[in-house]
């Protein structure tokens, strides 16, 4: 791992010694522009300051820096000098391209609209802007590099930020960053970037974790030092040229393996790591003879990534043996060139040596990677299937398995014969009725291993059917999934949507027309009245939207606006119904404090008053003002009704006649003879509510009906 970048102060802003670094590795670098791109940023940020006080260009500096012990090529350290200019100063696109170039110019621009997506913001939202960030990454992977620099440096220097920026900035690293750094084989970063937010998110943990390292180097002594020994010693013997390195693992990664093993410290065996770095291919199999010749294997921990290298260009032989007074340690075995590309990832493809790109003939191409990487995510109809895509491709390992004629398919840790199925093309996957691993019948949802074979049988006739939705675990499948059963939902899905979309128009005083239902699809940029029925019926839109986007104007006279219908608050006081009671006017309630939200409202048996019961200071006295409320009051309402034609519609039509609006609806539960679903009303108050749920309660294809209560919404 390259080291760590001491931090820079005043003395250090000078251009030559960046520029020192750079000709280290690339003498034919174009010094001037370095140091022309250091002036301009320099100038650019004067008088601004981080939030430790230090000039603000200490940061871009300090990103060159890391991006220049990766070896990078000038554009990419230019890049990170500048990498703030367009966002933070009075810089603009036309400038940097005019003094720099159009190459440079676009860097900078990519990593500025970067810095301003939001990927922690909601789930729509950051789905759309990972789409975003992936276009960045087709365009030029480059911007993800800087980016990720960027990162590491603020998380060095996180300690100077509030602290519920801190553990927004460290949440984000350990969700989007880390493991982004990841599947690009820059495996330090990543390892880095965890330990750094796990810093923040949980210091107890990793001071616990340190304290007993501590404690078992007091214990066992330097065991790092002598298990090195000992294969030294060995490779030795054998004749056998390689250099040996080990060292702990970081403590997120022990804090990790603790809680996926639920196993304490004390009980962990493989808490050290060590590196054969071998001149040949050839030598890397002998090293692991003589491994597995002096020490015992541990079984199922041995991975060959040479003959099976991961698509982000990693190769290295991983084994774990029982070592030195039976500890398990973890020996990865690869070349110097692996090593190379195990360090840098898809970054080695920039990297110089002597002036000159490395030829490194395991560095992936960045444009066959970004391929393999977004092929998966072309079909993904919407963006909740495209943010479930990325982050299944992000955060899963992968096991690698055989068709019957010895092709191989990679699919990720914990993936079923149904996966496999969909892996090789969604019409297998649709026709799928049973499997074979390793010639033996399994049920679908088995879980595929490494090394296995898998012989998927079809049928004509058969298509996908909703369990497969618990069943499968890639994001390929997933969609194809998805869409088939929409395709096969979409008659009932309009047939209902159209009884949604009659109950809501009424409940306004106007008719579901196909005129209108049309017009409303082409505002919504739907391609027809059926496309909006459709998505009615699956719950995708809401009716009371589309009669406002036709209606804005339909108001109910005479009643309390939703803003006023509080009483006891204090003036400029702002309130807002607790999520996980959903109070409505008629039922009693108690208002709480809380920081940033101002008052919200519980109903008085709600289960999250328990946590504040001692807390007086915080209980505000109120109740509903008097009079007619809006229905503007979502209450999600649990039912258990029969699977039989024209059950739901019926439901929906009960609802309507009560002059409720439902909002959502989605199924939680689906089997052959019941469905148990949730459907959210918008209500007016606790007498519509016993209204609704009476008629519903009196249908006879209806089992079960009761308020769901979500105590995980609590505030």
């Amino acid at each position: 791992m390259p080291g760590k970048l001491p931090t820079v102060t005043l003395a250090d802003l000078d251009p030559e010694e960046l520029v020192a670094k750079v000709r280290a590795y690339n003498p034919k670098s174009d010094d001037a522009l370095i140091r022309a791109a250091f002036d301009y940023g320099r100038r650019m940020h004067e008088g601004q300051k981080r939030h430790s006080g230090e000039p603000y260009f200490v940061h871009p500096v300090a990103v060159a820096h890391i991006l220049a012990e990766q070896r990078l090529d000038d554009a990419t350290i230019v890049t990170a000098l500048l990498h703030d200019t367009i966002e933070d100063t009075k810089s603009t696109y036309s400038e940097i391209e005019a003094r720099f170039g159009h190459e440079i110019a676009e860097l900078v621009d990519g990593v500025t609209k970067l810095t301003n997506l939001q990927l922690n913001s909601t789930e729509t939202k950051q789905a759309e802007n990972f789409r975003k960030l992936f276009m960045a990454m087709s365009r030029d992977l480059r911007v993800i590099l800087v980016k990720l620099a960027d990162r590491l440096h603020n998380m060095r220097t996180i300690r100077h930020m509030r602290p519920e920026k801190q553990v927004q900035k460290a949440r984000e690293t350990m969700d989007i960053y880390a493991p982004l750094a990841g599947r690009m084989g820059m495996q330090w970063m990543r390892e880095e970037l965890e330990d750094l937010a796990f810093h923040v998110l949980n210091p107890e943990g990793r001071a616990s974790i340190i304290r007993r390292f501590i404690t078992l180097q007091k214990e066992s002594g330097d065991v790092i030092n002598k298990i090195t020994s000992d294969i030294r010693l060995e490779l030795d013997r054998a004749g056998i040229e390689a250099d040996v390195f080990g060292r702990a693992k970081k403590p997120y990664s022990i804090w990790r393996k603790m809680k996926e093993k639920d196993q304490p410290f004390s009980r962990l065996s493989d808490t050290y790591g060590f590196r054969v770095i071998t001149q040949s291919e050839e030598d890397c199999y002998r090293v692991l003879g003589v491994i597995h010749q002096r020490w015992r294997a541990v079984p199922g921990r041995f991975k060959d990534y040479i003959s099976q290298p991961k698509s982000n260009g990693y190769r290295s032989i991983h084994t774990t043996v029982s070592g030195r007074d039976g500890k398990r340690v973890e020996v990865q075995i690869r070349t110097r060139q692996m090593h190379e590309v195990a360090e840098a990832g898809v970054a080695a493809h920039w990297s110089y040596r002597d002036g000159v790109r490395v030829e490194n003939p395991f560095a992936v191409d960045p444009a066959k990677w970004l391929a393999t990487l977004t092929e998966r995510f072309e079909n993904a109809d919407n963006h909740d299937d495209f943010l479930e895509h990325v982050k299944l491709e992000m955060y899963s390992d992968q096991v690698f398995c055989f068709t019957p004629k010895g092709e191989v398919v990679k699919l990720p840790r914990g993936a079923t014969p149904l996966d496999f199925a969909y892996a090789i093309h969604t019409r297998i996957g649709d026709k799928c009725v049973g499997a074979k691993i390793d010639g033996i019948r399994v049920p679908l949802w088995t879980r595929i291993k490494n090394g296995q074979s898998v012989e998927i049988i079809t049928a004509e006739g058969q298509s996908p059917q909703a369990t497969w939705l618990d069943i499968v675990v890639t994001g390929r499948a997933k969609s194809a999934i998805r869409r088939r059963l929409r395709e096969e939902d979409r008659e009932r899905f309009i047939k209902l949507g159209r009884e949604l979309a009659r109950v809501a128009f009424e409940h306004v005083g106007r008719r579901a027309t196909d005129k209108a239902l049309e017009t409303a699809a082409k505002r919504l940029r739907l391609e027809s009245a059926d496309d909006l029925l459709a998505r009615l019926g699956a719950a995708e839109l809401a009716a009371r939207d589309v009669v406002a986007i036709l209606y804005p104007e339909a108001k109910e006279s005479g009643e309390i606006d939703a803003n006023r219908a509080i009483v006891g608050l204090d003036p400029g006081q702002s309130f807002e119904r607790a999520q996980c009671c959903q109070p409505v006017p008629g039922e009693r309630i108690v208002g709480i404090t809380y920081r940033g939200k101002g008052v919200v409202v519980h109903a008085i048996d709600c289960q999250a008053l328990e946590a504040v019961a001692e807390q007086s200071e915080r209980w505000v006295d109120v109740q509903w003002h008097s009079g007619r409320h809006k229905a503007v009051h979502p209450v999600s309402l649990e039912l258990v009704i029969a699977n039989d034609a024209g059950v739901l519609g019926r439901i929906c039509t009960l609802i309507g006649e009560q002059k409720a609006n439902i909002s959502d609806l989605r199924f939680v539960d689906r089997k052959p003879d019941y469905y148990r679903l949730i459907i959210d009303v918008d209500l007016r108050d606790v007498e519509q509510l016993h209204a609704v749920m009476l008629v519903l309660e009196a249908d006879s294809d209806v089992a079960e009906i009761r308020r769901h209560r979500d105590m995980s919404r609590a505030p």
